[in-house]
């Protein structure tokens, strides 16, 4: 084993001493962090590990991390070691595949942002327990950087195997959903091109529908908000050159490309050949590249209203007791309304109601809202100053994270239709024959 990793191992060791036999300041900010980490998940001591591991880089005391206060605290540190503790700053989790065994640690390639690394376990217990790992089986763990060459693991890792497309697009979507602020730690260039398409998104919203936010019957807000899809396709085949007047065999006949390739390239991207087929071979030839129908969820389309709230940062909101909320901040005595409390009590505990629809319904209805909320909660309360204070004690995040209708890597894309596919080939057929499908479907 290297000198450095070696060492990496001492260093890591005496910081993990450092943090959890630490008292006053430090000690609590480990236990604020601590419950706020393990209220997102499962609780295990496998969790408790990852975030006693998570803390020692991400965590927060004052305006210094515990890595800044160790190296304060430890004069006597080499100029190496400080700066091998420094570079832990850049430790990410990740949902990695094994691309290779190496003599002495993997290669290890990150599912979320395709970017591979060398790396290698920094004790011999840990190099024991993963030697009977094999290419192809998916790891869950956090990863820190020893030199310019290589990593090594740090703290817990959750052993998934071998994972199918959709058991593999499920991990990641659990992934996504627990570990939202690390979703492309390792590629701020993705990160930074995910946020832009939320903004760009919110953008096209307001055009298409003139304000950001909308309320209709869920059958005719479906019917809209796939108009608005399909607008939004056409712009974008419109900035890539492509005439979506013609259909995709047109597209292909002047271009140059045979029906094969074409064909080959379209189930690249997850399309189905027997769509594709469908298309080419149709008499008419008339069929039209389209996106992928967006439906609302089967209880949205059948509610009464629905409404649609657009952000550039909060991404798209569907919510079928918006309107319901807003009548009761319009009642002249809001607790003759029926349901109301149970109502208010539901946007106050559901994850779904967050900060920002909040601070929509204060700007819309400032007095109102305020005399809700202190006779609900039976106590002064001021909107102005204290309602961030009520989210938080919610557990509401009170800045955004990546939403859902952010756009992500072209790979996992790729994966998230070909799981598809698979899924639904599985399926068993119906009695029916089946319409033909036109255009790109998703499987």
């Amino acid at each position: 084993m290297d000198v450095i990793l070696e060492r990496s191992h001492q260093l890591k060791q005496a910081l993990v001493d450092f943090v959890l036999d630490a008292e006053g300041e430090l000690a609590q900010a480990l236990e604020t962090y601590a419950a706020e980490q393990l209220r997102r998940g499962s609780g295990d001591s496998t969790q408790q590990d990852l975030t006693i591991d998570s803390f020692l880089t991400a965590g927060k005391v004052g305006d210094k991390s515990p890595l800044e206060l160790f190296i304060e605290s430890h004069p006597d540190l080499a100029e190496s070691d400080r700066s091998l503790i420094n570079s832990w700053h850049h430790t990410f989790i990740g949902l990695f595949a094994i691309s290779d065994i190496l003599p002495n640690g993997f290669e290890l390639t990150n599912w979320l942002t395709d970017k591979r690394y060398i790396v290698k376990p920094n004790n011999t217990q840990t190099l024991q327990a993963i030697s009977r790992l094999k290419v192809g089986e998916i790891l869950l763990t956090r990863i820190s950087p020893v030199t310019d060459s290589y990593w090594m693991f740090s703290g817990p890792y959750t052993i998934m195997g071998k994972l199918g497309k959709p058991k593999l697009a499920v991990a990641i979507g659990n992934f996504k959903e627990n570990y939202k602020s690390n979703l492309y730690s390792d590629a701020p260039d993705l990160l930074e091109e995910a946020w832009q398409s939320v903004e760009q998104y919110h953008q096209q919203f307001v055009d298409f529908f003139g304000t950001d936010e909308i309320t209709l019957p869920g059958y005719q807000l479906n019917k809209k908000i796939a108009e608005f899809q399909e607008v939004i396709t056409e712009k974008t085949f419109a900035a890539a050159g492509i005439d979506t007047s013609k259909s995709l065999a047109e597209v292909a006949e002047a271009a140059g490309i045979g029906d094969e390739e074409i064909k080959a390239a379209a189930q690249e991207f997850g399309a189905d050949s027997n769509v594709v087929s469908e298309m080419f071979n149709s008499k008419g030839g008339n069929s039209k590249m389209v996106m992928p129908k967006v439906d609302l969820p089967a209880e949205l389309k059948k509610a009464e209203q629905v409404t649609a709230l657009s952000h550039p940062r909060w991404g798209q909101m569907f919510l079928p007791t918006y309107s319901k909320v807003q009548a009761i901040l319009s009642a002249d005595d809001w607790q003759s309304v029926q349901g109301a409390e149970k109502l208010i009590r539901y946007y106050l505990e559901d994850k779904s109601i967050n900060a920002f629809i909040w601070h929509r319904l204060a700007q819309q209805y400032p007095t109102q809202l305020e005399n809700l909320l202190q006779t609900f909660l039976q106590r002064p309360f001021r909107l102005e100053s204290d309602l961030d204070t009520l989210l938080q004690e919610f557990h509401k995040p009170i800045e955004p994270e990546l939403p859902d209708i952010a756009s992500v890597p072209i790979h996992l894309h790729n994966l998230f239709q070909e799981a598809l596919g698979e899924v639904n080939k599985s399926k068993p057929k119906g009695k029916g024959q089946q319409k033909p499908a036109k255009g790109f479907q998703r499987g």
